[in-house]
């Protein structure tokens, strides 16, 4: 706990330097997920096996005209073998849907015809950025390097307002790449990066592996704060539950975190007590 409160304490410190005092917190209630494939992926991830598309409305269910009551959407779906998520060929119908909501788009290894596509309706694109060449391997199923994840982050930035996310502990709960994602990152010029934690989830291949540790998760939260001092860095929706989740967003906001999505009740707390602003948003944590 020493080494933490140490960390802590560097973080904390780091954020009072280079930003107000106030904190966000995302409650995206207001933000729909929308997905282009619905229940269908081709990769079959080993986190994920298409589970979490379950919780997406399917954009093809969406009556003309929308029907959703909501302020933005996020856009996103199951990836091909290649990895991208086929927002493009749907662009028409995303576009005529848009109205006066806001759009989080959520691309994957796109490539430069769709992104300039991608880039006629999107407000913000959420692009997962992994450092790791045998985490796209062993646990994406693709032959594909860190290397088009850098070239493809390149292109979208050219035409999009980008927010990379990093999951960490991504390898069953290994870390492999995190580090090395965010040196990539900071490399390539970045405007904000939100940091996600892999979860076992029930029925996929790591349903069985632990998250990763408190110590790795607040060690990579701590190195983004002093590798990118004046970056916004929130903490997303995808993190695991439970006691690791009431532990973990307390320690995000005793290291300065800048958001978090879904705080626990006890991160609220302990903001205030701190003496942090908190801005309550209602949409996606990007938006």
């Amino acid at each position: 706990m020493e080494t933490l409160d140490l960390l802590a304490q560097e973080g904390w410190r780091i954020r009072q330097k280079n930003f107000q005092s106030n904190i966000k917190f995302s409650y995206p209630n207001e933000t729909k997920a929308v997905s282009v494939t619905g229940g269908k992926c081709e990769l079959n991830c080993a986190h994920c096996g298409g589970h979490y598309l379950k919780g997406m409305k399917a954009l093809k269910d969406i009556p003309e005209g929308n029907g959703l009551s909501a302020r933005s959407l996020l856009i996103s779906g199951g990836c091909t073998a290649e990895g991208k998520v086929p927002i493009a060929e749907h662009i028409a119908r995303i576009a005529a849907m848009k109205q006066r909501m806001k759009y989080n788009v959520h691309v994957g290894l796109v490539d430069e015809e769709d992104i300039q596509e991608i880039a006629k309706v999107a407000d913000k694109v959420s692009f997962d950025f992994i450092g790791d060449d045998a985490t796209i391997k062993e646990v994406l199923g693709m032959d594909r390097t860190v290397s088009d994840y850098v070239a493809c982050y390149q292109k979208l930035s050219e035409s999009c307002s980008v927010i990379p996310h990093i999951c960490i502990g991504l390898h069953g709960g290994e870390i492999r790449g995190e580090y090395e994602a965010i040196r990539h990152l900071k490399a390539l010029g970045v405007d904000g990066i939100t940091f996600i934690v892999f979860t076992p989830t029930k029925g996929t291949r790591f349903a069985d592996c632990k998250p990763p540790s408190i110590e790795n998760v607040v060690n990579i939260l701590t190195s983004a704060r002093r590798e990118l001092p004046a970056l916004p860095i929130h903490l997303g929706c995808m993190r695991p539950g439970g006691a690791y989740r009431q532990e973990l967003d307390l320690w995000a906001v005793r290291l300065g975190i800048n958001g978090i999505v879904n705080p626990v009740s006890g991160a609220v707390r302990l903001a205030q007590n701190l003496g942090l602003t908190i801005e309550r948003r209602e949409e996606c944590c990007v938006l």
